[in-house]
This record gives C-alpha cells, structure tokens and sequence, in this order.
C-alpha cells in the first residue's frame, strides 16, 4: 500500500543519450529499457526494496500498541461452590446440613489519557444453606482512580503514543531516503552501461581505421614507399585496440549484471537477459538554479535531516515523561457502591434502590529513597535530547556542504563536455594531417598511431564527460532531496518535518 502511488508516477524527463545497442553476443530473453522504464521496474521489483518498504508497516504496529493502552478492558468471572457436613457439638446433638454459594462479577475499565482509571463492575453473590434462609446480595459499583502527580495529565500519558507516531514517521523519512538512492543508482548505472557501449563501439571504430592504416601500410612497402619496420608499429596499434576492447566488453558484462540485479526484472533466467538501452547523445539541456535555492531546497527535503528533527521532537517527549518521573507516586481513589438485600434474587434486585451502600475515599503514596532509578532517566534523557540538536545542527552543516559540493560538480563536468568537444575536434584534424603525410612519405606509423590513440582517447573523454553531467545531476537532486520529486514519484515522507531545533 505505500508505493501505491509510487508505482504509477507522473511524466518526467530525462536528457541522456539516443542509440539502440546490444551485446556482441546473443542472450536468450532482451529486456528494452528507457530511464523511465528502468526506475519503474526497480520500484516495483527490487528486492531490496521490498525489505525496506514493511519497515512503516512494523512501526505502526506499535502505535496500535501504544493506543491499545486506552482501550477499555472487559472482566468477568464466576464460580459455585457447595459443601455437605456434620454440624453439633456432640454426636447426641449432631445433624447433617449442606450449604452452596455462588458468586458472579463483571466489569468494565478504561485508562483515560488524564492519569484517570476508571471501573464499573456488577457483582452477585448468592448463598444458600439448610441452616437458614437464603440470601441474595446484588451490588453495582465505581471506582475512579486518580494520578495526582507522577502520571498525571495527557502530556505525559500520551508522550509514549506520540513517539510511536514519530518512529513510524522516522521509517518512512528513511524509507524515501533508500528509495532516492535506489533511484539514484538506478539511473547512473543506466548511464554506466551505456557507457560502456559507447566505448565499446568508438574502440571497434577505431580497429577498423588500425585494420585500414594495416592495410594501406603493406601497400605502401610493397610499392616501396616504405620500409618494413613500418608495419610494427601498425601491427602494436591493431593489438592494443583489441586489448582494449577485451577490458571494455568485460566492463559492459559487469555493468549489465549490476543493472540486472537493480531491476531484478519479473521472468526467469534474470543473468542471461541482454538490456538494450534507448537513449539519446547530447548535453543535458536542464537548467539548474543558484546554489542558494539547492541549499534551500535540502534544508526542507532532505530526509535524513527530517528524520533528525523528528529524532529531537521524539527526545521531547522523553524528557517529559523521565521528569514526571521524578514525582511521587500519588493517587487519590473513590469507590461508590449501591447494594440489595433479599432472600431471592428477584427481591434483592428490587431492593437495590434501599439505603443500602458503600463508599470510600484514599489517598496512596509511594517514593523511592532517593529515587536514583528517575533522576539517572532524566538526567540521561537531557543530555540525549542535547546531542541530538547538535547532530541536527551538523547535519545541516554537512547538507549544505553535500549540495555546494555537487553543484560545483555539475558545473565543472558540463564545461568539461565543451571541453572534450573541441578536444576532439582538433584531435580528429590531428589524425587527418598525420594520414595524410604518412600517405605521402612525410611522416611515420608511429606519429599516425600515437594521433590515433589521442582521437580514440578524446572521443571516450567527451562521452565520458556527458555520462559524468547526468550523474552529476543526478547526485545533486539525491543530495538536495529532490530526485524522487523531480521525477515525479510519489512516496513516504514527501512533507518536510519543519525547523523543531531548539535555539
């Protein structure tokens, strides 16, 4: 029932990169995932989330304990007995006689929230005997239990309930935490395996043009516009891309399980299934706001800092119910009660309504010499509730630190995809002008590898730095709070706990 909503989320966007790849190899089943079909198939069948989601669920339970508390109570009880004797003082003047009792009771109490115990209770006793006359004896009464100090007032009665509340408040704040990262890990491991593909297909490419400049290398000796050693070094180049596809389809191997094991997509077989991935090349067109607004945003929805709040409010109420315990244990009592007399149990019933009655009043005290066990409570639950506001106050500084830090992230790997543009660019003119003089005699295979290789690395480097800007987005929205907002997901825990540090 909690992703209830989360399942069916709204239309969100995300810019990434636009292709359909596969493996090299052929796998039994292909599971064709956008990020949005991505994130939905981890929500609705992470096993890690499962764990994690019946963690609210537990906690409410113990609201339902704590407010059983005031929950009225239902006794009742009955019992017969009958006995059958010898009665005289002497065997001359002894005679048999038997005698029977019975005895029935019900009742109702209830624990106000006040420091109030109130009962009701309808008893009737009923004896008979060969001795003499029956007797029935009806009674109704009430009984009104008062705290005068320690346990009195709503404040405290209520403070263990309200706590409860809290925790169950607490697990969803960690729960939308764990469903953000899931997210979170969720899309940059998308962006990982794309990755990775893309390399793959820029390596290939880049065989292809080692395996051409092989090839145009032997025409050339062969004519005798170059000498043998030539080919070595054409020969070292083919063999280094292929040592670097090899590391690279071992990369996209494990990246693809780690997917699959995030997904943990419905049908069987889950470690043969190939994921072909949708996406679109290009600079994320999302335009972020100033570093003060991000700060702000965390400050709200940050749920680990929520959840530390609510940890103070919760360190509240603890105090007040450890310093009622300070108090003596004083309660005040009345018992009113209305009774019949008669020999049945019909007239008995009838004479309740006589001027037959019981009534009392008390006061009980009880306090513990120097009622260490109270003062070490409270005394613990102050200085409990004091570094939990410290924490709160060093997590906002290091929540403020986490989304500057990312921000400054997102920046610097967006100028890197501009960067790596131009680098590529001119390392691609780079290449062209060696080809061209090695074609014509005025430069070696060598210097034409080595402008290979910086263009293969140039080309890796700017779809890196584009996969590095998405993931950078990503961690910063996780950081401020926003990510499951921003895509539209709805879950636990979307409302801020609000400022409850103590100045």
């Amino acid at each position: 029932m909690i992703f209830k909503k989360l399942l069916k989320p709204k239309v969100f966007f995300i810019t990434g990169l636009l292709c359909l790849f596969s493996a090299s190899w052929v796998f039994p089943e292909q599971l064709e995932v956008t990020v949005e079909n991505a994130i939905l198939i981890a929500l609705e069948n992470n096993q890690s989330l499962k764990i994690q989601r019946v963690a609210p669920q537990i906690y409410k339970t113990l609201e339902d304990n704590q407010e059983a508390v005031f929950d009225p109570v239902l006794s009742g009880g009955a019992n017969y007995s009958r006995v059958r004797g010898q009665s005289g003082s002497s065997s001359s003047t002894s005679y048999d006689s038997e005698s029977s009792y019975s005895n029935f009771e019900a009742g109702v109490s209830q624990f106000l929230p006040y420091g109030t115990n109130v009962e009701a209770e309808v008893s009737v006793d009923t004896s008979w005997s060969s001795l003499y006359s029956d007797q029935s004896n009806p009674r109704i009464g009430l009984s009104v239990t008062q705290a005068l100090l320690r346990g009195r007032g709503a404040g405290v009665n209520l403070a263990s309930l309200h706590q409860a509340r809290l925790d169950t408040q607490i697990s969803e704040y960690e729960l939308r935490g764990f469903v953000e990262a899931l997210v979170s890990q969720v899309e940059e491991t998308y962006w990982d395996y794309a990755l990775a593909i893309r390399n793959i297909q820029t390596l290939q490419e880049s065989l292809k043009l080692a395996e051409q400049q092989l090839r145009e290398t032997e025409e050339l000796i062969k004519v005798g516009k170059m000498p043998e050693t030539e080919i070595t070094s054409a020969q070292a180049e083919i063999a280094l891309q292929q040592q670097g596809l090899i590391n690279a389809r071992s990369t996209m191997a494990k990246k693809r399980l780690f997917l699959l094991r995030l997904l943990n997509p419905p049908g069987s077989n889950l470690w043969q299934k190939d994921i072909l991935l949708k996406y679109k090349p290009g600079v994320p067109k999302t335009t972020i706001d100033s570093v003060e607004s991000h700060v702000e945003v965390a400050l709200r929805l940050r749920p680990d800092l929520n959840e530390a709040r609510l940890g103070v409010e919760r360190g509240d109420l603890e105090v007040v119910k450890t310093k009622n315990g300070l108090l003596p244990k004083l309660d005040m009592f009345v018992t009113l009660g209305k009774t019949g007399y008669a020999d049945s149990f019909g007239r008995s019933i009838t004479n309740i309504t006589d001027n037959y009655y019981d009534f009392s009043v008390g006061i009980t005290v009880q306090y513990p010499f120097k009622n260490r066990d109270a003062k070490a409570s409270y005394k613990r639950s102050l200085l409990s509730l004091d570094q939990a506001t410290e924490a709160v106050n060093n997590l906002i500084n290091l929540v403020e630190m986490d989304v500057r830090t990312a921000y400054i992230e997102v920046n610097r790997t967006r100028e890197q995809i501009f960067a790596s543009k131009a680098t590529r660019k001119l390392q691609e003119e780079q290449l062209r002008i060696e080809t061209e003089k090695f074609r014509v005699g005025r430069s070696t295979m060598f210097l034409v590898a080595q402008a290979q290789r910086d263009l293969l690395a140039s080309q890796i480097a700017e779809t890196q730095a584009i996969a590095n800007n998405l993931k950078a987005l990503i961690e910063l929205y996780r950081l401020e709070g926003s990510l499951l907002e921003r895509r539209g997901i709805m879950a636990p825990g979307r409302e801020p706990a609000g400022d409850i540090v103590r100045q």
